[in-house]
C-alpha cells in the first residue's frame, strides 16, 4: 500500500501534471495487472503501458511521484513495480552508507 503520508498536499498545483499525462483516457487495466497475471501476458501488458509512458510529456513528474510515495502497484513514469522497488532500495542503501 502506498504511504499516504508522502503524498503532496491536496492543491491543484501539486496534481496538475496528471491532466497532461499520455495515459489520460487509457484503460487503467493497461497499467495495473490483474491478480495472478504472470509470464508473457504480464510482459506484454507492461510493455504496452511503458509504450504509453514513453511518449508522455509528464513522465518525469509521474516517476518522481511514484518513487516519493513508494507506489506499490502498476506502471508509473515508465517503471513497473519491480523497477521502482529496486530504485527505492538503492536510494536507501546510498543514504545508509
Amino acid at each position: 500500500m502506498a504511504d499516504f503520508r508522502r503524498l503532496p498536499a491536496p492543491t491543484t498545483d501539486e496534481w496538475l501534471w496528471q491532466s497532461r499525462g499520455a495515459c489520460l483516457g487509457v484503460d487503467t487495466s493497461v497499467f495495473f495487472h490483474p491478480d495472478f497475471e504472470r509470464g508473457a501476458s504480464r510482459a506484454r501488458r507492461t510493455a504496452q503501458a511503458k509504450s504509453v509512458c514513453a511518449r508522455c510529456p509528464v513522465l518525469e513528474q509521474c516517476r518522481e511521484h511514484a518513487l516519493r510515495v513508494q507506489e506499490p502497484y502498476g506502471t508509473w513514469g515508465g517503471l513497473d513495480e519491480l523497477e521502482r522497488k529496486v530504485m527505492i532500495k538503492e536510494v536507501r542503501r546510498q543514504h545508509a552508507a
